[in-house]
């Protein structure tokens, strides 16, 4: 299923002993284009302190209600490392961030989540992940011994990676410009909700021809200059106008997704396991 970054937005964050804050942002890897960390304003109740919460933690979501539980507690997040959401968050940052929650890495491996396709499964193997011990706490997760060495190698090898995390916020209004010119601006990010990879971004295009919106998928971009604030996509103008309109009051099941993909001629993403 595929839900808007809006969605998201003022989601209540609630933990296993009561709400951490609520989600203002979300912080992508602009290389996979995968949503790594959900930005948190905590409230009161921690001097309204942002915090990142991984989707390694995430339940799943009430949407109606607009809750996400999350299998932490508000004393793990009282304590976790302190990270400045308003500048870049380093690689060494997020060892960090990774190393107090015990989770392993996400980055050396073949799938959008290490060797896994979302983040559900990144900790499976690891025994006592997901249990609580009789203080309420999270039991730290076990790692087989290989897999321990192998997350140290992994650390040391990564550890000066630029780990490319874009804020989703930062990304809306960005420009589109196809090979032979605009053809409008970002309006919305579409996310798969068991993968957390970002699907689609929502293209405004009623500043060009007064025209609808439609679906761009990241694999299709060619160049983007974060600095400039646009994105080039390997499309032609022609093809984005006569594309599939996008409506975001109907569900987009997968003969909808096909027709998008099929119009642009490309193989969908999921035909490659993704």
């Amino acid at each position: 299923m595929l839900r808007s970054m809006t969605d998201l937005e003022d989601c209540v964050i609630r933990a296993t002993d009561g709400t951490i804050g609520q989600v203002k942002d979300l912080y992508f890897d602009d290389n996979a284009w995968v949503i790594r960390y959900l930005v948190v304003e905590t409230g009161t109740w921690l001097s309204s302190r942002k915090v990142l919460i991984s989707p390694i933690a995430a339940g799943h979501p009430n949407w109606t209600e607009k809750v996400l539980p999350v299998s932490i507690t508000k004393e793990q997040v009282k304590n976790s490392p302190a990270i400045d959401t308003d500048k870049p968050v380093s690689r060494q940052h997020e060892m960090a961030y990774m190393g107090y929650y015990d989770y392993p890495y996400y980055w050396g491996g073949i799938g959008l989540w290490g060797g896994v396709g979302n983040p559900g499964l990144l900790m499976s193997g690891y025994s006592g992940f997901g249990t609580m011990a009789k203080t309420g706490t999270m039991t730290s997760a076990v790692r087989p011994e290989g897999e321990e060495a192998h997350a140290r190698a992994e650390a040391a090898r990564h550890q000066d990676d630029d780990p490319h995390l874009r804020s989703c916020n930062a990304v809306t209004s960005y420009h589109i410009h196809a090979t032979d010119g605009d053809i409008g601006h970002v309006r919305g990010l579409l996310v798969d909700e068991e993968s957390w990879a970002i699907r689609y971004m929502i293209v405004d295009t009623s500043n060009w021809w007064l025209g609808h919106q439609v679906l761009i998928a990241p694999p299709w971009i060619q160049a983007l200059s974060w600095l400039d604030g646009k994105l080039s996509v390997n499309l032609t103008r022609q093809a984005v106008k006569d594309a599939p309109p996008y409506d975001p009051a109907a569900q987009l099941d997968r003969t909808r997704e096909s027709s998008i993909y099929k119009h642009y001629g490309r193989p969908g993403y999921w035909e490659n396991g993704e």
